[in-house]
């Protein structure tokens, strides 16, 4: 399974804290369903306001990226320019 970390904030506020996850998903897309289903309205803040690392490679638009068994998915703030 992979292992999904989450910026500490959003961890407090829909994982009780939780920072590190065990999911198992073949996509982004996939990923974010099945956490939304454990914890209820986390995906849509992911897919939102958040960057998505997949294996240390920082992705803006991530939906369709793969996912490995052994992968280390992190989410970030997302950095707005001006």
């Amino acid at each position: 399974m992979a292992e999904v970390l989450l910026y500490r904030d959003i961890a407090r506020q829909f994982t009780g804290g939780k920072a590190k996850i065990q999911v198992e998903a073949k996509d982004v897309r996939a990923l974010l369903r099945a956490l939304d289903a454990d914890f209820p309205g986390l995906g849509a803040v992911l897919k939102t306001e958040m960057a998505v690392a997949i294996d240390g490679q920082i992705y803006h638009d991530a939906l369709l990226e793969p996912i490995g068994p052994d992968s280390e998915i992190c989410f970030l703030p997302a950095i707005e320019g001006g």
